[in-house]
């Protein structure tokens, strides 16, 4: 049995979690859900953005699944996934990216996995006011955080038998900075000779992205170009709502949709959960149940060609409950 922290977040969250679960749970693992939640609800009931009780499941279970929340803007408040990011140090932060037949894009058999640098860089908000003209943001890189997810990204590529990881960065203009974490690729890569360490400036890597994003396997950059790159390249397969996130750490991982709460549809059984499953899905595989993990993929793969139940933002008319419900049957058939 299992225990998992689910965090069904605001406006489209509780809908979509609580397909996900159906479907997840549809598998027959033995998952133990433990129901919190965080976001601008909560803290209109409570005065409170996270509840202690939030962090007491993450602690105890160690693994959660997050629904998209709401941080209130204009506020004085920080993020509350760059929050969570930070306590647990979750600094590995991965975005598979995969086009699926059936889904409309500009290019097809997309398949690669960009590994972002969760806890540095210009995201950590330092920031100082120089003067009533001038402010300055600063951006800081370890060694010790960009070798170990420099790490994980090669330990992924070897797993997975990819040949190339790419390193995108701007050491040519950030020397120190961007240089550190460049070298630390660069040294990270001397242990996996059987791997390519590919170099490409970031603005070129968006080009390239682009132009031809097939050419890349495993992308590993630090925090803001990370950010960048990742809902770039949900954009080559259809969007957001295709994107699954996971934050990783050396004992905690929050697994996330990492599409905004589209409080507009919110209750209309109108949203996409595929996002949210395909977390799901990540997140089977982080406790080596990869068999359903496979299962959920082939239903999805198969609703998705055939074409006959999608939601409205993947060109159907289905509500989320006829999605998710037609994703449980073809499990059950599946098992």
């Amino acid at each position: 049995m299992y225990n998992v922290t689910l965090i069904p977040g605001d406006g489209i969250g509780p809908e979509i979690a609580a397909i996900t679960k159906k479907i997840i749970d549809a598998t027959k693992v033995k998952i133990n859900w433990e129901e919190v939640n965080a976001g601008i609800d909560v803290y209109e009931k409570t005065g409170e953005l996270v509840p202690n009780n939030v962090f007491e499941s993450i602690e105890k279970n160690k693994i959660a699944l997050k629904g998209p929340i709401t941080t209130p803007i204009g506020k004085g408040f920080r993020s509350i996934n760059v929050q969570l990011r930070k306590k647990y140090d979750l600094y590995s932060n991965v975005r598979e990216v995969k086009s699926f037949e059936g889904i409309k894009s500009r290019y097809e058999n997309i398949d690669m996995v960009i590994f972002r640098e969760n806890t540095e860089g210009l995201y950590i908000g330092k920031e100082n006011k120089i003067d009533e003209e001038t402010v300055e943001a600063i951006k800081v890189i370890t060694k010790k955080g960009s070798t170990r997810i420099v790490k994980a990204a090669f330990e992924y590529a070897k797993k997975n038998n990819k040949k190339v990881v790419t390193v995108a960065h701007k050491a040519n203009i950030l020397k120190f900075a961007d240089g550190l974490f460049l070298n630390c690729a660069r040294e990270v890569a001397k242990d996996y000779p059987e791997i390519e360490l590919k170099e490409v400036i970031i603005d070129n890597m968006c080009m390239q992205m682009v132009i031809n994003p097939n050419q890349f396997e495993v992308i590993v950059t630090m925090n803001l170009y990370g950010d960048i790159l990742s809902d770039l390249a949900a954009g080559l397969i259809g969007g957001l709502g295709m994107a699954p996130g996971a934050n990783i750490g050396e004992d905690i991982a929050i697994f996330e949709a990492v599409h905004g709460s589209a409080p507009d549809i919110a209750g209309k059984n109108l949203a996409n959960p595929t996002a949210l499953l395909l977390s799901g899905i990540s997140m089977l595989r982080y406790l080596g149940e990869n068999k359903r993990a496979d299962i959920i993929l082939t239903a999805l793969k198969e609703t998705f060609k055939e074409g006959k139940v999608l939601t409205k933002d993947l060109g159907g008319n289905a509500t989320t409950t006829e999605f998710g419900d037609y994703l449980v049957d073809k499990i059950s058939a599946l098992l």
